[in-house]
């Protein structure tokens, strides 16, 4: 029998405390499934050890980074209870230990690359508000609620004691937790040689204590010359699938790779250029993206809550304050060493086993890089505000905002790299992007429908096979990018998008999901074959002080 002790060890930065109210989601008794199907859970995911060169840092950017993982220990605690609720009494129930390392890898007993299929019997579906709402709640009454501030991203929604709906601030609810994490941001910024990085502990610090995120969001933008930078705190809002309103707390760590950034810098300047460009109408593309956008390449060192939950992140686009980035604009940072291993482990296994072998010599690493680049850069194109007055795209499209938004991102990152390599602006052949990109779908696909970056790969998937922007060789079983065909597909699915979220449409974004974010028989298929070739769908980080030699 395969023993997990690997596992566990890197799971066990997960802290057991949790908030004394803290309920179980379902008051069922909880039993294990075999071993036997928990280890073939714990296949799908490979390890790798985050490490990076330290060398170049001061002796107080090095002091600071322990104090700094310090803080996004207690993320995960956050998100346990955000994602679930009570870890100490769930885990109690588990008898061995690979279910309690999948439980830690998914902060939960539900399966996030498998839908969130439940893996431990008893505790039944995962409420699609997970623990932000009450369990019993609907989504009518919460619309009916006259409660202030009900669709804040800072908030709990609780029952008073006569059955009426009551709010709860995060500072509130995590006093204890988020007042240690300030008291270590405050000690992070004392150890702090660059001006802005200083600024933006310190104010993240009281974020920490009132909720008030948007001074931090605003300097965290300024920071430009620091080696070291830091996100945490509640910030994406995919955990809430109910309304996608509430942030989910995390943290990444990471060490700026200065080079690599330099290379990225001239691409932020064409970014209103390619706004007036987009393929639609010009109420569609009225905003303008903030100038101040920056484009970085970091090795990251530690990940917890959100972004360490089942799939990890390789990329990032904040803040996503709509306010902040009008006016600002945002920051995309590039996890350098974690998408070298998606690439390596994952992505090129699946090309071999998936793409036509003529068009197999375009899977390039930098093309992935560029793929992934762009599709954060995009998230500041298009439209953050409906056209007629409906609000945010956010609030409009509620549940379905995420997995939209996404779609957006790659499609507007795809028209990003063409419009850049007729300009002269991006290295190596054209479908070198388009090819690498077709594999990256059957990678990121394979997260399942609870992530939002899956559903958006479903609805790519069926939307392109549609127009004919590939094709599957049946005897084979590989598929051929039609680059005329595929060049159409993107545009007409870039201006569906961009249109559904600036008439913030939300039946219509609710019909596109239910009929193009599903995977069909042939689909899965093909998805079962990289399973059976024992491709992992994710992976797992070896990561902490001891690793990076602290």
């Amino acid at each position: 029998m395969r023993k997990y002790f690997l596992f566990i060890c890197l799971c066990s930065i997960i802290f057991a405390c949790t908030p004394k109210d803290a309920k179980v989601a379902d008051e069922t008794t909880v039993a294990n499934k075999s071993t036997s199907e928990i280890d073939k859970l714990l296949s799908k995911y490979t390890t790798f050890k985050l490490e990076a060169d330290l060398s170049s840092l001061s002796e107080n950017n090095r002091k600071m980074i322990p104090i700094l993982i310090k803080a996004g220990e207690i993320m995960n605690e956050l998100f346990w209870y955000e994602s679930y609720g009570d870890k100490d009494e769930f885990m109690a129930g588990l008898k061995d230990d690979e279910t309690k390392a999948f439980a830690n890898i998914n902060y939960g007993p539900w399966d996030r690359i498998n839908g969130n299929k439940p893996f431990v019997d008893g505790v039944g579906e995962k409420p699609m508000g997970a623990n932000y709402y009450p369990k019993d709640m609907t989504k009518e009454e919460f619309e009916k609620s006259t409660l202030e501030n009900k669709s804040g991203l800072y908030n709990f929604i609780r029952r008073n004691e006569d059955g009426s709906l009551k709010s709860i601030p995060y500072h509130v609810q995590f006093k204890d937790q988020v007042a240690k994490v300030s008291n270590l941001l405050a000690k992070a910024a004392e150890l702090a040689d660059e001006a802005g990085l200083k600024k933006y502990l310190t104010l993240r610090s009281e974020a920490m204590l009132n909720d008030d995120y948007q001074p931090s969001d605003f300097a965290w933008l300024d920071m430009k010359k620091n080696p070291i930078d830091v996100v945490i705190g509640p910030i994406e809002t995919y955990e809430d699938q109910l309304f996608g309103y509430k942030a989910a707390h995390e943290a990444y760590i990471l060490i700026k790779d200065m080079e690599w950034s330099k290379r990225l810098e001239k691409y932020a300047a064409f970014l209103p250029e390619l706004q007036t460009g987009l393929p639609v109408p010009e109420a569609y593309k009225k905003e303008k993206p903030g100038r101040d956008t920056e484009l970085n390449a970091y090795d990251i060192v530690y990940y917890a809550g959100d972004c360490n939950a089942g799939s990890k992140t390789i990329a990032i686009n904040l803040p996503n304050d709509e306010e902040v980035q009008l006016k600002k604009g945002t920051r995309r940072l590039q996890l350098k060493n974690a998408m070298k291993a998606k690439f390596e482990k994952i992505l090129i296994p699946i090309a071999d086993e998936l793409i036509d072998p003529s068009q197999r010599n375009h899977i390039k690493f930098d093309a992935f890089f560029a793929n992934t680049m762009f599709h954060e850069v995009a998230h500041g194109l298009g439209i953050k505000n409906t056209i007629d007055g409906k609000g945010t795209v956010r609030k409009a499209l509620k549940e379905h905002a995420s997995a939209l938004e996404e779609g957006k991102a790659d499609m507007l990152g795809l028209y990003m790299i063409n419009q850049l390599h007729k300009k002269g602006e991006l290295d190596g052949e054209l479908n070198d992007y388009i090819v690498t990109f077709m594999a990256g779908i059957f990678r990121s696909v394979r997260f399942g429908a609870s992530s939002a970056h899956g559903k958006a790969n479903m609805i790519r998937f069926n939307f392109f096979d549609e127009m004919g922007a590939f094709t599957r060789d049946e005897k084979a079983g590989t598929y051929k990018v039609n680059f005329g065909n595929f060049q159409k597909a993107m545009d007409a699915l870039s201006e569906k998008i961009l249109t559904l979220q600036g008439d913030g449409d939300y039946d219509g974004v609710a019909s596109l999901v239910a009929d193009k974010g599903i995977i069909k028989t042939q689909l899965q298929a093909d998805l079962d074959r990289l399973s059976a070739k024992g491709i992992p769908v994710d992976i797992i980080f070896e990561q902490g002080v001891k690793v990076l030699g602290l």
